[in-house]
């Protein structure tokens, strides 16, 4: 079996370039991440990892902090460029939730900076099934780290992070899903959900503007 390394999908996913040093630089490192500029170099780099993520071959990697974020990663957030617009985007969402609210609990989440604790966060929002509004609601303790742990010339993004987790938690509570991804699942659309998808105002497709 291929080797693969936790750090190569950390020191790709968090470069080391100070991104994090001015609210412009890190609102350009979440826009390249979230709006689909990193597509060309997952499917090409990392293709194969995400597949072995996806078939439990990278399992062992929860076993540290570090670890299950790259995990973590390679479960929620490159499967959504190597399969985008198709159901395999979001298959493993669920084991991604389960990881990062594991993660939550037995204290790696706190071993992370920021911006790292938020993809652990977005993991969760990512998902869907019963008692989702829940888990959206019990994030709240995990996003005020992240707030209080920004340093102070990036807080700015503190209003950022609550609006977005407030319009998901919305979204959550009104349709119980996420209806944009109805199409590519194949699922039809209630009547508040086409009017929702019509106006086309998606959080995920929200850029930073600092």
């Amino acid at each position: 079996m291929t080797s693969y390394a936790i750090e190569d999908v950390l020191d790709f996913w968090f470069p080391d370039t100070g991104h994090e040093n001015a609210m412009d630089s890190h609102g350009a490192f979440w826009n390249e991440r979230m709006q689909g500029g990193m597509d060309a170099a997952i499917i090409e780099q990392f293709g194969a990892l995400t597949t072995a993520a996806a078939k439990g071959e990278l399992d062992d990697w929860a076993e540290t902090a570090r670890g299950r974020l790259a995990l973590i990663i390679a479960l929620d957030q490159f499967p959504r460029s190597l399969w985008r617009d198709t159901p395999a985007a979001f298959a493993q969402d669920l084991k991604a939730t389960r990881l990062s609210l594991e993660g939550m609990k037995n204290g790696d989440f706190d071993e992370l900076k920021p911006w790292e604790q938020m993809f652990c966060i977005i993991a969760v929002t990512h998902c869907e099934g019963p008692e989702h509004l829940e888990r959206m609601d019990a994030l709240h303790p995990q996003l005020d780290k992240v707030c209080n742990g920004l340093p102070e010339y990036l807080a700015p993004a503190k209003e950022l992070i609550w609006d977005q987790h407030n319009r998901v938690t919305e979204n959550i509570r009104r349709f119980g899903r996420h209806p944009h991804r109805n199409p590519i699942l194949g699922r039809p659309n209630t009547h508040e959900e086409e009017a929702y998808i019509a106006a086309g105002d998606f959080p995920h497709q929200r850029k930073v503007d600092p």
